[in-house]
């Protein structure tokens, strides 16, 4: 009985997280694009402190579902697209939660994002040279002469942000869930101690990676 009644709260936080993931998607529409096609979504925060609380397979599920919602209801990229969201995410989301999940302290999480964002930032140089040329219908010489003005930079800063967004909001989110009792207590061992000099060091990081994409999208 309590394991069909855990299964029952897992998907209902699943959904939860989907949901919510899904309306950032929606939300990010009004940020403009970068070079008229690269969409920064937050949905990626949400879905690796998902991965953070669950671990990294609760990552790739919220992952395929929103991309799959997202196809289906607001995307014109269509299957393409699909696969660039669920690779994208999945390269930050899963490797971040992983090593999380391996080194339960804030120097984890930090250490886990950063292999996040360089995982997300090489993965979608390979997969945009690959598949950008098919849906966007653009020689791949030209894709190739995005890759490091346009690509590099993008999924860094995107990574970057969503990195910083990441620490600030996990334990406000994930101490909200365990008193709604939605998700279970920490355990003895976890090291819960988040400093103000840690949130001054993410706020600084985040502002820094905020500045560069309203750089990048003629801002400033």
């Amino acid at each position: 009985m309590e394991k069909q009644k855990m299964s029952t709260r897992y998907m209902a936080v699943v959904a939860m997280f989907s949901a919510v993931a899904f309306v950032a998607v929606v939300l990010s529409k009004v940020i403009p694009d970068v070079a008229g096609f690269l969409s920064y979504e937050p949905k990626d925060v949400v879905i690796v402190i998902a991965g953070f609380i669950f671990g990294p397979l609760t990552s790739v599920l919220i992952s395929v579902i929103v991309s799959f919602v997202e196809m289906i209801t607001i995307s014109g990229t269509g299957p393409y697209g699909m696969i660039m969201n669920i690779v994208s995410t999945c390269a930050f989301a899963v490797p971040a939660a992983w090593f999380y999940k391996k080194h339960h302290s804030q120097k984890g999480a930090v250490l886990g994002l950063a292999m996040g964002v360089v995982l997300l930032t090489v993965s979608m140089l390979i997969w945009n040279y690959i598949i950008t040329p098919y849906y966007m219908g653009v020689p791949r010489e030209k894709v190739a002469d995005m890759l490091a003005t346009v690509f590099l930079p993008f999924n860094l800063i995107k990574g970057g942000i969503n990195a910083g967004l990441t620490m600030l909001l996990y334990k406000p989110i994930v101490g909200a869930l365990r008193k709604a009792k939605l998700v279970a207590p920490a355990g003895g061992s976890v090291k819960k101690t988040f400093s103000p000099g840690f949130t001054l060091f993410t706020l600084v990081v985040l502002l820094t990676f905020v500045l560069l994409f309203l750089v990048m999208i003629g801002v400033l």
